[in-house]
C-alpha cells in the first residue's frame, strides 16, 4: 500500500505541476476515457481470466485506488507527446515510455508495502506487447477528441 499511495502522490504530483499544453476540458476527457477504459480492461484480464490483480484476487477496496494511477500518467504524456514532430521522434518518445511503464510496472510486483500488483498468468511481455498499443488508443482518443472540439467551436462560431 505505500508504494501505491508513493505512486499516486507522485504521479498526479507531476500531472498537476507540469507546463500543460492540454486544456483543462482535455485533461478532464483523458481522465473519464482512461478511468472507464482501465475498468473495462480490468474486468476481463483481472476479474475474469484472472490475468493480474491488485493487492488480492478478487474485488477489494484497495484496489480501487489504483484506477487514480493511469490518468495522471496518461495526462503527461499527451502533454508532452512531439505531435508536430518527425515519425523518428515518434517512436523514440513511445519507446521511452514503453521502458518508462516496464520497469515501473517492474516495481509494483515487488513484496507489499512496496508493491501491490501481482501476476497470474500475465507476465511483462504481455505489457511489451499491449502497451503501446493501450498508448496508441489513447493517443487515437485524444485526437479524436480535439477535432470534434474544433468541430464544436467552429458551428458555435456560425450560430450567430
Amino acid at each position: 500500500m505505500v508504494g501505491l499511495l508513493i505512486a499516486l502522490i507522485i504521479f498526479n504530483g507531476i500531472a498537476l505541476k507540469i507546463k500543460k499544453r492540454l486544456s483543462l476540458i482535455q485533461m478532464y476527457h483523458i481522465w473519464t476515457f482512461t478511468i472507464a477504459f482501465q475498468t473495462v480492461f480490468d474486468v476481463y484480464i483481472d476479474f475474469k481470466y484472472h490475468g493480474y490483480w491488485y493487492f488480492s484476487k478478487g474485488v477489494d477496496w484497495k484496489s480501487f485506488i489504483a484506477i487514480f494511477l493511469v490518468p495522471p500518467v496518461n495526462v503527461v504524456y499527451l502533454n508532452f507527446f512531439p505531435y508536430k514532430k518527425a515519425l523518428r521522434k515518434k517512436i523514440l518518445y513511445l519507446t521511452s515510455w514503453e521502458i518508462v511503464l516496464l520497469l515501473y510496472e517492474a516495481i509494483t510486483l515487488l513484496p507489499e508495502p512496496w508493491g501491490f500488483f501481482h501476476y497470474g498468468w500475465w507476465t511483462l511481455w504481455h505489457s511489451l506487447i499491449i502497451n503501446p498499443i493501450l498508448l496508441m488508443i489513447l493517443l487515437g482518443y485524444y485526437k479524436w477528441m480535439v477535432k470534434l472540439e474544433k468541430r464544436s467551436t467552429l458551428a458555435n462560431e456560425f450560430k450567430y
